[in-house]
């Protein structure tokens, strides 16, 4: 019996062969950890909807943020919840100083200085009464240029907190430059942008809406891009970078890997993808009625993400995963 020449089992034989020839490499350096801090809260509040994440008091925030970061994890993304009573039309308390996300920031920025990237997300939605990522005219339609003007001021209060890079998600056109010009002008020339720039209306954002006590009624399609349109998506990730974004994100990531993908492919700049929550809440349930191996499934799609062309992921597992490459 003749054998065949070309045996490419050969490089699968033991653990450190496959490791030696691995084409894409996971390591704690790519992830970044979202993180849920709110106001009002004496314990950590447990997100039903997302097994294992919580929205985080700011002395429990403090002790995760610094875990993560000696775990190796790249950066840290926060979101703040504020109380209710607090929201309102145009998310005033996200540009308070004294709002819960800066104060935040702040607690972070004096604990780990530079050890880490410091992230904010730089979006309304958390902070005003109807849950809309922008300013509504008298239309209650969401009023693209008067939300850049308050994405400025939630950037630069951001960036007076400490914030390394902010994170404006909103998907309003011409955002990045005005949030460029405003960083500028206010004397945060290094503070860096991680723009948004594909980000899909999509139905596995739910859970999310359960961790940032979202107010949304409604939804966000005249913003958030179609599901089926990556050549709208290559054209919004071509103008955040023309805008001066110093990073670019597709969001989510798992059914989206094709544009990953395309972005990877003309991006000059270091490409992201956010593993959503929902994307985290399916592999978590499937692992919790036995049908799936967590881990292995966790590593795997983060494997996934990383092959398609992502520099960096946004992952509620980026902790563990940390631990798990260890």
């Amino acid at each position: 019996m003749a054998f065949p020449r070309h045996r490419p089992r050969r490089l699968r034989t033991t653990p450190a062969m496959r490791r030696l020839v691995a084409q894409t490499s996971l390591e704690p350096r790519h992830l970044i950890l979202p993180m849920f801090v709110a106001d009002g809260i004496d314990e950590p509040r447990p997100i039903n909807s997302m097994p294992g994440v919580v929205q985080h008091t700011r002395d429990s925030l403090r002790r995760a943020a610094a875990d993560a970061v000696a775990a190796g994890v790249g950066g840290l993304m926060l979101f703040g919840v504020p109380l209710d009573e607090d929201k309102d039309a145009t998310g005033s308390v996200g540009v308070d100083p004294d709002g819960i996300l800066n104060v935040a920031l702040r607690d972070l920025a004096k604990d780990l200085g530079d050890s880490t990237v410091l992230m904010a997300d730089t979006c309304l939605d958390e902070f005003t009464d109807h849950g809309h990522c922008g300013v509504l005219d008298a239309h209650g339609r969401v009023d693209n240029d008067a939300t850049n003007l308050r994405y400025v001021e939630l950037a630069v209060a951001q960036a007076d907190s400490g914030a390394h890079v902010v994170g404006p998600s909103g998907m309003m056109d011409g955002q990045v430059a005005a949030i460029r010009d405003g960083l500028d002008a206010a004397g945060h020339t290094d503070v860096a942008i991680l723009a948004y720039s594909a980000k899909f209306a999509s139905a596995f954002y739910g859970p999310f809406r359960e961790a940032v006590s979202s107010s949304l009624t409604g939804d966000r399609r005249t913003y958030q891009q179609d599901a089926g349109n990556i050549r709208e998506a290559v054209r919004e990730i071509e103008l955040d970078i023309d805008e001066g974004a110093d990073m670019v994100m597709v969001k989510p990531a798992m059914s989206y890997l094709d544009v990953v993908r395309a972005a990877a492919e003309i991006s000059p700049v270091p490409v992201a993808a956010y593993q959503i929550s929902g994307e985290y809440s399916m592999i978590s349930a499937a692992a919790a009625n036995g049908w799936i191996d967590l881990q292995t499934a966790a590593l795997e799609s983060l494997v996934g993400i990383r092959r398609a062309g992502a520099d960096l992921i946004l992952t509620y597992w980026a902790a563990d995963v940390a631990g798990w490459l260890a």
